[in-house]
């Protein structure tokens, strides 16, 4: 017996052989992933989450009467970029003919990054016409939001840019509900 155990080569260790360290690789890398993802989750501020939720709940009311007031004066606005000469075309038409046009203010609310949203000011010609200079537009999916100077009617809209060249926003034609 003695001599059996003699001639048996000697064995390595656990720790020099390659299967328990490549056994212990996928738990480590979840661990380290895990472990970063929460400094992630810690550090980063979460954008989308709205800290007076309930102000905009009570505010929605409010954004449908400006909705209708846009039918009632029959609003439609076709936005465009041009990238090549990094200029924002756009267009108001009005059911409702108005004397003197009215400032616009138009808001480019990114989708995801509040810091990358774009607040402008417009003044359309006679005919609702209007072209502003806009460094390059992000390729993202923007919320657009077109409003009258006194803030009294609004358009809203979707815009994935570039896949959409234009958007075209359309006041909305539904009966108000009654408060």
């Amino acid at each position: 017996m003695t001599v059996s155990m003699l001639e048996q080569a000697p064995v390595a260790p656990w720790y020099k052989h390659r299967w328990p360290w490549l056994l212990m690789l996928g738990p480590a890398v979840a661990i380290v992933v895990g472990c970063y993802f929460g400094y992630l989750a810690y550090t980063q501020q979460d954008a989308l989450v709205v800290g007076d939720y309930y102000k905009k709940g009570k505010a929605i009311n409010q954004d449908l009467r400006r909705d209708h007031r846009a039918a009632e004066l029959g609003l439609s606005a076709q936005l465009s970029y041009d990238a090549a000469r990094g200029v924002l075309v756009g267009q108001l038409t009005r059911a409702v003919a108005q004397t003197q046009p009215e400032k616009l203010f138009v808001h480019l609310a990114h989708a995801t990054l509040p810091e990358k949203d774009i607040n402008l000011v417009v003044q359309p010609d006679a005919k609702g016409a209007f072209e502003l200079n806009l460094p390059m537009l992000e390729q993202s999916r923007w919320v657009v939001l077109v409003e009258g100077e006194q803030r009294d009617w609004r358009l809203a809209g979707s815009w994935s840019w570039p896949k959409q060249r234009a958007v075209s926003l359309q006041a909305d034609l539904a009966k108000p509900v009654d408060d």
